[in-house]
């Protein structure tokens, strides 16, 4: 039996840091040597994966922007990119303006990413910005003033990205759901409880979708995955195996079949490696 082990990034195989640590670097390059079949699943772009697992032997695309694509970590090349219907696109759009709730559009054409946006730009969402200046994977289109701009056209539209004081993330996400064709996620990030994040997109693209097609290609005919957070459920239901890390959010360790130790203490690449003890039995 072929085993495709799939691991969300931040909070499960990250230190707090949100970085590998070099016990996790060398059992992953060790059990990838071997034959292993791992890949890492996470909401972040290439950008910020890139730099992440560039220590890392990796062989498989990794699974980026949720599901929304796969990205192939040495060719630096897309694959089954899943794009938003244009309309839904419109529609989110004329959404997000009506709530005026600003928020960030994510085109994909010829593997590059280019980031837009939908209204004034908030000081959080400015230092957001500041910190993908000059990268490499993508191209912003903002201007410096902060006001909107928009693609000529809707049709490679991956996500929309917004984080907003939690109850108006909280309203607009509620008009966001009532968007056919699009899957919105609302949950709390690194920024706080106070912030909330919506991501959408279409309703396609998942990460359980992006993991079938990656056991598929490589001949997996079991999947275990890795997950602490709300965004991680979808994969995790959908694996053979769902594995939450010992600092996962409740309703996350309550749908594993196990239950590990914590980011911090390398439970994944032990787990991997076969090393890992279970800390507790969870029943989906």
């Amino acid at each position: 039996m072929t085993t495709l082990y799939v691991s969300d990034l931040d909070g499960t195989l990250l230190q707090p840091d949100a970085r590998l640590s070099d016990t996790t670097v060398e059992i992953l390059n060790r059990e990838i040597a071997a034959g292993k079949l791992f890949t890492v699943a996470t909401a972040r772009t290439p950008a910020t994966v890139a730099p992440i697992l560039e220590r890392v032997d990796m062989r498989l695309p990794a699974i980026v922007m949720t599901g929304a694509a796969l990205w192939d970590t040495r060719t630096r090349r897309y694959s089954r990119v899943v794009y938003m219907d244009p309309q839904a696109a419109g529609e989110l759009v004329e959404v997000y303006r009506a709530t005026q709730t600003p928020t960030f559009l994510y085109t994909l054409v010829n593997d590059m990413i280019h980031i837009y946006h939908i209204g004034p730009l908030s000081e959080l969402e400015r230092d957001f910005i500041n910190e993908r200046v000059g990268n490499r994977f993508k191209v912003l289109h903002i201007p410096e003033d902060g006001n909107s701009i928009l693609p000529a056209r809707l049709d490679h539209v991956v996500l929309f990205y917004g984080m907003q004081p939690d109850r108006k993330a909280r309203e607009a996400y509620e008009r966001i759901r009532e968007v056919r064709g699009i899957r919105p996620q609302f949950y709390h990030d690194i920024f706080g409880e106070e912030i909330g994040i919506i991501e959408a997109f279409s309703d396609k693209a998942t990460k359980a979708e992006a993991m079938r097609a990656v056991a598929a290609r490589y001949g997996a005919d079991r999947t275990v995955a890795f997950g602490d957070n709300v965004n991680d459920l979808p994969m995790m239901l959908a694996a053979d195996h769902a594995v939450a890390v010992a600092n996962a959010l409740q309703e996350v360790k309550e749908a594993a079949d196990e239950v590990i130790g914590t980011n911090v203490s390398d439970a994944v690449a032990n787990y991997i490696a076969g090393c890992g003890v279970p800390q507790e039995e969870a029943s989906r």
